[in-house]
């Protein structure tokens, strides 16, 4: 792990975190969160918070990708009441060899990956109005991904939670299904000025005062 620069205060839902800044690139960093870091209750009570927000929805089953958004997927399918939700997997396993698949490119990677929808599991998520679930939503390549899996196996995005934006391509990438986006916070990117420090970027999205208000008695 490359060494952070500082860290980055940053509100998720009803909970306050600091992020280390971490270097990408020469002229790019981010602040970094990692959903399995922070603990059972800090998941427990960040699915609490979304599932409050995704509640007017209809949704009827909850989708999210490996590997960072399968605790808070977890956490809101249980705030929701419901019982069963899927995941959708970036690694090929033995029962994916036939998998319905998708191609996206990670910023954190930056490598083109695959993401696999599991056949066996089309009905699922067939005719069901979907909350799509992942950690952060940055570029949006990851998500859109994920949106066009859910259609083709006929499935209804009727919401995309995240914990966290990062930036402002995201809405761009998104364009038509970005009023769908259902976040606990927003963080920028931070790109190097021309004096050499790094300072926030956030790529002309202004995240909204109200965007997450706590639930009465909890601050």
């Amino acid at each position: 792990m490359v060494a952070a620069l500082r860290t980055h205060p940053t509100r998720i839902g009803s909970q306050q975190i600091d992020l280390p800044v971490v270097p990408l690139a020469d002229d790019l960093a981010i602040a970094l969160f990692i959903t399995v870091d922070h603990g059972v209750r800090f998941m427990a009570r960040a699915g609490e918070d979304l599932a409050r927000i995704l509640a007017g929805t209809g949704v009827e089953v909850v989708v999210s990708v490996a590997t960072m958004g399968i605790p808070l997927a977890i956490e809101v399918t249980r705030a929701l009441g419901l019982d069963d939700y899927l995941i959708l997997q970036k690694t090929p396993k033995i029962h994916l060899a036939d998998a319905i698949a998708e191609p996206v490119k990670s910023i954190t990677t930056g490598a083109v990956q695959r993401l696999l929808f599991d056949r066996a599991r089309v009905d699922a998520v067939a005719d069901k109005r979907v909350a799509l679930i992942d950690d952060v939503i940055s570029t949006g390549a990851s998500v859109t991904a994920a949106l066009r899996l859910v259609r083709r196996v006929g499935g209804i995005p009727v919401a995309l939670g995240c914990m966290l934006t990062e930036g402002g391509e995201w809405p761009q990438t998104l364009g038509a299904d970005a009023p769908l986006v259902r976040s606990l916070g927003a963080i920028p990117l931070f790109r190097r000025g021309v004096d050499g420090a790094f300072a926030e970027d956030w790529g002309g999205f202004v995240p909204p005062a109200d965007q997450w208000m706590p639930p009465p008695g909890r601050a």
